[in-house]
């Protein structure tokens, strides 16, 4: 039932400054529909609203208000509340937004707005990997003057987890791989006579290419998500912020025995990969190309070049530099949620494993083109 000593919502424009407005009245539930009306009849070109006059205020009125600032283009600063109805406003603002996202829009200017949003957070992703890589570079050379920063039973620790663990994931891949493409290369190279050059095709590849890249795709999956995971983790659980308050640098703490041991480790996993690499060649042409052993081994020894070793090789250190600092990277910027631990334990798999694949097409055409 309405209060009948209350008096209805009112709009009057003040004398001295036409483009404001002065209100005055109740502006609650019981008056729902006349406040609808007196907001729709209010005049244009208003910059500033002045509801001390207000008698009675609660969130129905708070969100008509919100409302009609939507529509008038106005920021809601421009209104000056009682200090009595303060609170409630400024709780109602904070959740007024708390609504479900509007549905997708379909069309060319929608797509096009997602795209250059796309790019934008993606230039702004690049940047902020420079920045830190930047920063751990400076922390690293510091722990050079301060050896006491250094964290040599955490760094043997995460050798272990990317290293020595994925030695059998890594080894029977590489093999398969191997085998695969001695079969595809037999199959086309017989046909010319010439299925000993399978010999060439499975070195030079695994030493140049297929060894540091399976490698590193294995390693951009399994390590550069446990990395966001593990730091994503102690982000939601403020242990990170624990570090901070204790005076310690979460770099020196959990990025830097993380990147140091995935820089040791790479370059050896890349090495088994590459001889499990040649050893599923060498099954495939001893069991089905009726290459003996002895035969595939000597031609791989008159063929095979240190070259082709060390342009594959040169690569680890750099791939695992950029996995390292992408799963960090993505685990420090966690919000405090489940939902954003998942979320940048994705976006550091899918950036690691696209930035590998890129990087590894400029090395290609690079030392192509330097005759390496």
């Amino acid at each position: 039932m309405t209060d009948t000593t209350a008096h209805p919502p009112q709009i009057d424009a003040d004398d001295a400054s036409p483009s404001r407005l002065r209100l005055s009245g109740s502006w609650t539930l019981d008056y729902a529909g006349q406040i609808g009306t007196a907001l729709g009849g209010a005049p244009g070109g208003v910059d500033a609203i002045d509801a001390t006059g207000v008698e009675r205020l609660d969130s129905v009125g708070v969100l008509q208000l919100l409302r009609f600032a939507r529509r008038a283009d106005l920021e809601f600063d421009v209104f000056t509340f009682h200090e009595s109805h303060q609170a409630l406003v400024s709780a109602i603002e904070d959740v007024a937004d708390d609504r479900p996202r509007k549905k997708r829009e379909y069309g060319v200017s929608a797509a096009l707005e997602r795209l250059g949003r796309a790019v934008h957070n993606n230039w702004r992703e690049a940047m902020a990997l420079v920045g830190f890589l930047g920063e751990t570079q400076i922390k690293l050379l510091r722990m050079f003057k301060e050896p006491g920063r250094f964290r040599p039973t955490a760094t043997v620790h995460h050798m272990e987890q990317v290293g020595l663990d994925a030695v059998p994931l890594v080894a029977l891949l590489c093999f398969l791989v191997g085998a695969v493409v001695a079969f595809l290369g037999a199959n086309i190279l017989r046909d010319f006579g010439a299925q000993i050059f399978v010999v060439e095709l499975v070195s030079i590849s695994f030493l140049r290419e297929f060894g540091v890249l399976l490698t590193a795709i294995v390693l951009a999956g399994r390590t550069a998500s446990a990395f966001t995971a593990q730091i994503g983790a102690m982000v939601s659980r403020e242990e990170v912020d624990a570090i901070r308050t204790l005076g310690m640098d979460p770099i020196d703490l959990l990025v830097i025995p993380r990147m140091l041991a995935l820089l040791v480790m790479l370059p050896m996993l890349t090495f088994i990969a590459m001889i499990f690499g040649l050893l599923g060649g060498l099954t495939v042409g001893a069991y089905s190309l009726d290459i003996p052993p002895q035969q595939y081994l000597a031609r791989m020894h008159e063929t095979m070049e240190l070259r082709h070793f060390l342009v594959g090789l040169a690569k680890a250190p750099v791939f695992a530099l950029l996995i390292s600092l992408i799963g960090c990277l993505e685990g420090l910027q966690v919000e405090g949620t489940a939902q954003s631990v998942g979320e940048r334990t994705t976006s550091s798999v899918v950036q690691s494993i696209s930035m590998v694949i890129i990087l590894d097409a400029f090395f290609a055409i690079w030392f192509m083109e330097m005759g390496v």
